[in-house]
């Protein structure tokens, strides 16, 4: 096997994801291994990996298969070496600015999602530190009333 071709097992540990993701994505028409063992084991390159990692940061921003799918097909279009027409250029260059607005809006709603999420966070810390507070501050009561008076 070449250095450059990969099993599925160490394409999982590059791209964390899941074994049985990379063979959904791969059911599922996103990505294709490159070749294939003598023994009939997947073989990935590094092209495949940087596949598989963008399709994984598709997946936060809520993009459907299809719209993967559509977007994957857009850029290697437009990474290809084949002629197009400059009408052809500017329509896919459209659809990859239509998917670039939808990802930005993603985005937006995720940062509010943590910034809730934060202040969640920041509420449960402020209720325990008071609770250590006045647990300490029991504890002294209890010291005090304990020590002899003179």
């Amino acid at each position: 096997m070449s250095s450059e071709h990969m099993q599925i097992g160490e394409v999982g540990a590059r791209t964390e994801l899941a074994l049985r993701t990379i063979r959904h994505y791969e059911a599922t028409g996103l990505v294709a291994p490159s070749a294939c063992s003598q023994g009939g084991f997947r073989l990935y390159t590094r092209e495949d990996v940087a596949r598989l990692k963008a399709i994984r940061r598709m997946q936060p921003l809520d993009f459907t298969l299809e719209q993967m799918r559509d977007l994957l097909a857009v850029t290697d279009r437009l990474d290809s070496d084949e002629e197009m027409t400059a009408y052809e250029r500017q329509s896919l260059l459209r659809r990859v600015r239509e998917y670039e607005e939808h990802a930005v809006w993603q985005v937006e709603k995720l940062r509010a999602q943590l910034a809730e999420a934060e202040e969640f966070a920041q509420t449960l810390r402020k209720r325990l530190s008071r609770d250590r507070d006045r647990e300490r501050d029991r504890g002294r009561d209890r010291t005090r009333d304990r020590a002899p008076t003179a």
